[in-house]
């Protein structure tokens, strides 16, 4: 059987991601287009392009994001949104998970893939983490892109959770900007993208469901930056205790 089934698995996996492409060079023009209109309007155009990429290729590749919330989501509202990062296809994710303005904080590294860097570049802020000064420049982008009335999003892990715990050990980062602008953190968690495409192997994407939960929203009115510790931690144990509740795929069994 499994010498029938790796066959189908890689003919679909070539259909996917044929149809990433060719629904990428279909709307690239537009991509361009919206670029002229300044990093505010044009980002915002071009994030509601993505969302159009990503409302045909996910059905035509039959895996299908669903969004739940555990509280009312009031999305005319800013928030510091961070999510968990345990899959290849937690990017492409998310112009399904948010439906309103936001720019996400990216690996500047994925910037560099030609067409789909362009769009990346355009559609979010990159970062360079081994660079101190580049990282000190994209905070002050995000500051910025939140006074203008923008949420944005962080993967606070930084890069992929390869341990099979929930999650890996949080950076600052999102946390100090949520003090400083006073913006709610509000976690989001990508339950099923690791079961749909694990970082280990970009040929073992199989269709199926992809739960996005919106966690309650966690207040910083009134916190100092000394408190950041404490926030990042307080975080971090919502998400991890949310996780476990949903018993992810990558997570170790209890044990005992």
């Amino acid at each position: 059987m499994r010498f029938v089934l790796k066959p189908l698995q890689w003919i679909y996996c070539i259909y996917a991601f044929a149809l990433f492409i060719s629904i990428m060079l279909l709307l690239f023009p537009f991509v361009i287009i919206a670029s002229f209109l300044g990093r505010i309007r044009g980002g915002n155009a071009i994030f509601r392009i993505c969302m159009v990429w990503a409302d045909l290729w996910f059905p035509l590749i039959f895996v299908f994001p669903k969004r739940s919330y555990e509280t009312p989501h009031d999305k005319t509202k800013q928030y510091i949104f961070v999510t968990n990062h345990i899959s290849i296809l937690d990017a492409t994710i998310l112009p399904k998970a948010f439906r309103q303005p936001v720019r996400p904080l990216g690996k500047v590294e994925m910037s560099r893939i030609p067409v789909f860097g362009f769009i990346y570049r355009k559609a979010i802020v990159t970062v360079d983490r081994s660079n101190a000064a580049n990282r000190a420049s994209s905070i002050r982008i995000l500051k910025s892109i939140i006074g203008k009335g923008i949420s944005v999003l962080f993967f606070p892990e930084g890069t992929y959770n390869e341990t099979d715990q929930p999650l890996k050990e949080f950076y600052n980062g999102a946390f100090r900007v949520a003090i400083e602008t006073q913006t709610p953190v509000k976690p989001v968690l990508f339950l099923d993208s690791y079961a749909r495409l694990p970082y280990q192997n970009v040929f073992s994407l199989n269709p199926g469901r992809c739960r996005i939960v919106y966690l309650e929203e966690v207040p910083v009115e009134g916190l100092l930056i000394a408190e950041t510790e404490n926030l990042k931690e307080k975080v971090f144990e919502i998400m991890e205790k949310k996780l476990r509740d949903y018993s992810v795929k990558w997570m170790a069994p209890a044990q005992g």
